[in-house]
């Protein structure tokens, strides 16, 4: 019996702590963004999340596994996010579609790493080299244009708008506007141009939906 109390005792140590993975994830998704894919090292994220290498490969094999559930960690965040947002109260369609861009702006806050997508930093630099962290990323960035869609789709039968145009396409124009914005944002290192991309993102739909 003292055998196997000591075996027990010995590998308790070993087991990772609660929450450990959210932990990874949630550091995953601060240091890639401040940092990009390539030069975010395993020692990097652990010593972030403040756990250590053996709790990240209990729960990851590799790197690339940390990244495709950070992608989807990212994704449920930001589904949570607007589903709750006050744009989501407005009861014309309309109004949901211009309050999304108005709410993307509001929250262009903080450093760079706070309010730029985890899913466009990470895809821009593995499209070609990670297939499935590029899975990953066009899947989830590809929900959330669905539920943009959703709105400009009922925005164009409330507003009897007969186009040749699709919302899924405007839907990825939006989220190109957007994605487009945040690379300047990092490039001039501040919000500003942000912001007018978003305005001007809202003066054209305006002129969609607001025009009847």
């Amino acid at each position: 019996m003292a055998k196997k109390t000591t075996t027990k005792t010995a590998t308790a140590g070993l087991t990772p702590p609660a929450g450990a993975r959210v932990k990874l994830l949630d550091a995953a998704m601060r240091v890639i963004r401040e940092r990009g894919y390539g030069a975010s090292s395993v020692d990097e994220i652990c010593a972030a999340a403040g756990v250590t290498k053996g709790a990240f490969f209990h729960h990851f094999p590799s790197k690339e596994d940390l990244a495709v559930a950070a992608a989807a960690h990212f994704g449920a965040m930001a589904d949570g996010i607007f589903a709750t947002a006050p744009y989501r109260a407005c009861p014309k369609a309309a109004d949901r579609v211009l309050g999304y861009v108005a709410f993307r702006k509001a929250i262009l806050r903080g450093e760079l790493a706070d309010f730029t997508c985890l899913l466009g930093t990470m895809v821009q630099e593995t499209y070609d080299t990670h297939p499935a962290i590029r899975a990953a990323c066009d899947r989830h960035m590809s929900e959330h244009a669905a539920m943009v869609a959703t709105d400009i789709a009922a925005a164009m039968r409330e507003n009897d708008i007969k186009a040749d145009w699709t919302p899924e396409s405007l839907a990825y124009h939006t989220q190109s506007v957007i994605q487009g914005a945040f690379i300047f944002a990092k490039a001039k290192h501040g919000t500003k141009i942000a912001e007018d991309c978003l305005d001007h993102l809202t003066a054209y739909l305006t002129t969609i939906f607001k025009s009847k």
